[in-house]
């Protein structure tokens, strides 16, 4: 008799705490969820990761506070999401440059991008224009592989700093071309591209939003997309969807875009991944949402933790690859 009432007494406490363990996954998110972002407030993480939280905090009914973490090619941010409790609340807007530039770039990382990170979902490409000063004579991207064949290293391009997205893809660009340019780093990718409209250096790439005002005002002339198809028109620009894309101007297979998409804690439970998941891309399937993650200049995009995980790695195998043969290395 004793035997039959521990064995009944078992059962109800496992079903107690089954049925308390569901209602706490369905409770998820229960109190306010933190998303950190990696540049200043304007920057495209912290842009994407205000547009997000927004979206979910609607949706939950609980708010998202955005937390802005600069410094060190987004490593203090990533590291704070490392060391973070693995519970959903602590979140961050990862980017290619933080998750699969930097492994290849320093020889010492505090963290490891495939092993430290629970990866959500993706939620935004940014492409990047070719931009050159007007009195550059280059008209397209074959103009300039010919230039730069004639006269190796004579010509300068300007980045947001040595390792940054736009320097590798530049760099990626040069090599599948055979030509060598000469990097000018700056500080900034605004200051980049502001290099370009002075004359300071003839080329760039840099994103859309930074682009546009340029070419609005006639300050650079826009060479390429290193997108895999043209861009659509923009309002007020429609000669935008005429930009030719890099690999139907020469360099067949050149495709670069900066993406974004969020990362949890390692271990973070699989029930609150698949939320996240599914609630990224419901708001991102919101066209209010959608319209303004295109105004900030990117590709509105989601997809399965799988997918995402899969990028991430295959990204670092891309940009490792790029950084061994150019002999890159952070400054």
């Amino acid at each position: 008799m004793k035997a039959i009432v521990r064995i009944l007494v078992g059962c109800m406490l496992w079903a107690f705490a089954a049925a308390g363990a569901s209602v706490a996954q369905e409770a998820y998110p229960a109190r306010a969820v933190k998303i950190i972002a990696l540049n200043p407030p304007g920057g495209v993480s912290d842009t994407l990761a205000r547009i997000l939280g927004e979206g979910l905090g609607a949706l939950w009914g609980k708010p998202v506070v955005v937390e802005n973490k600069v410094g060190a090619a987004g490593i203090i941010g990533s590291e704070q999401v490392r060391t973070a409790e693995p519970d959903g609340y602590t979140l961050l807007m990862a980017f290619v440059g933080n998750l699969s530039i930097n492994p290849g770039l320093y020889k010492k990382l505090s963290y490891d991008s495939e092993r430290d990170f629970a990866p959500v979902s993706l939620v935004g490409r940014s492409p990047l224009m070719l931009i050159g000063n007007p009195a550059f004579p280059a008209r397209d991207l074959g103009d300039l592989v010919r230039l730069a064949k004639q006269k190796p290293d004579a010509i300068t391009y300007s980045s947001a700093g040595v390792g940054n997205g736009a320097h590798l893809a530049m760099e990626l660009l040069q090599d599948m071309a055979g030509i060598r340019l000469f990097h000018i780093p700056y500080k900034g990718g605004p200051q980049a591209a502001l290099a370009v409209a002075s004359g300071e250096v003839q080329l760039s790439l840099t994103t859309i939003p930074t682009a546009l005002p340029l070419m609005r005002g006639g300050q650079v002339r826009t060479l390429a997309v290193t997108t895999k198809e043209r861009l659509p028109a923009i309002d007020g620009m429609p000669e935008v969807a005429e930009i030719p894309t890099v690999a139907e101007s020469g360099l067949a297979g050149y495709e670069v875009t900066t993406w974004f998409g969020v990362v949890a804690p390692a271990k973070t439970p699989a029930a609150i991944i698949e939320k996240l998941n599914r609630d990224i891309g419901t708001v991102l399937g919101q066209p209010r949402i959608r319209e303004q993650i295109a105004n900030a200049g990117l590709v509105p995009e989601a997809d399965s933790p799988e997918e995402f995980r899969a990028l991430i790695a295959s990204e670092t195998r891309r940009w490792k690859d790029v950084i061994d043969a150019r002999g890159i290395a952070a400054q």
